[in-house]
């Protein structure tokens, strides 16, 4: 197996993976954190959640399997030389699982929190089963010939594709709303630094290794860096220049009515049986 040729481009390589992992994780609290404040949901776009969470799951997946398993780690050096190092770091696996976790909660949140009108469009839960049959499919057929690396690229394309579809509704609700109230900024300048770090860390690789082996073993990284930084930078741009807020802790929404999920001044009423 390859060995790093560099001990600076080692530690600088452990430090961007790191500081990404720390960045990314910590991208999903200030949503969190606002959806507390606000004892609110309403601004969050639901759609972005479960797509979200999809993606997480199947860049989980992928990061796992590739880490860990032996028999995938040999189908890889099979495929593209033995001298090639592994395109997945411990801080991506620990990513994966911390994703996966903060998402669902932020998705219990959305069962305990005021959220008006909003719910998941009949679209979204559309393309999240064709995903989960499409991973189904393929599981049987990568089964007989123990094709698992080829399934793991299935699941990395599967994040890929989700994550260029999950920031979709979320940029369009804001334009909708004319408005980013609900919506953490500080979750998407932790994503943007984390997604510029985790592209560095793969370039710190190639450097070492004077191969771009690693960019395109890993498409899925790849592309998942450069997505995030292109809508990050949408969203910035929508936050900070189309649509600016002074308080976006305010839990009182000014431009939407919001209905209770629960009217304290009707009581339930039991049907006669």
């Amino acid at each position: 197996m390859a060995s790093w040729n560099s001990l600076g481009l080692e530690i600088t390589y452990e430090a961007f993976g790191w500081i990404a992992f720390f960045s990314w994780s910590f991208s999903f609290y200030p949503q969190v954190i606002l959806n507390y404040k606000r004892k609110s949901v309403v601004g969050l776009n639901f759609d972005f959640l479960v797509l979200n969470v999809t993606k997480h799951s199947s860049y989980l997946v992928y990061n796992a399997a590739m880490f860990f398993s032996p028999v995938i780690k040999r189908q890889y050096h099979e495929k593209y030389g033995f001298g090639e190092m592994i395109p997945v770091a411990a801080n991506d696996v620990a990513f994966s699982v911390h994703a996966v976790a903060l998402t669902a909660f932020t998705l219990f949140q959305v069962l305990i929190y005021e959220r008006g009108s909003q719910k998941v469009s009949k679209t979204c839960i559309g393309i999240t089963v064709i995903v989960l049959l499409y991973a189904v499919v393929c599981v049987f057929l990568a089964w007989p010939n123990h094709s698992w690396l080829w399934l793991i690229s299935v699941f990395n394309t599967i994040q890929v594709i989700m994550t260029a579809i999950k920031y979709i509704p979320q940029a369009f609700m804001n334009f909708q709303r004319k408005s980013t109230v609900g919506w953490s900024i500080g979750n998407i300048l932790l994503d943007l630094l984390g997604g510029v770090l985790n592209f560095g860390q793969m370039g710190v690789q190639s450097i070492d290794q004077e191969t771009l082996v690693n960019f395109y073993g890993n498409f899925g990284k790849t592309l998942l860096s450069l997505e995030v930084v292109l809508f990050d930078i949408l969203f910035i741009f929508q936050h900070y220049v189309l649509y600016p807020v002074k308080n976006e802790g305010n839990p009182t929404i000014m431009e939407e009515n919001i209905t209770p999920l629960i009217n304290s001044e009707e009581k339930p009423q039991l049907a006669n049986v």
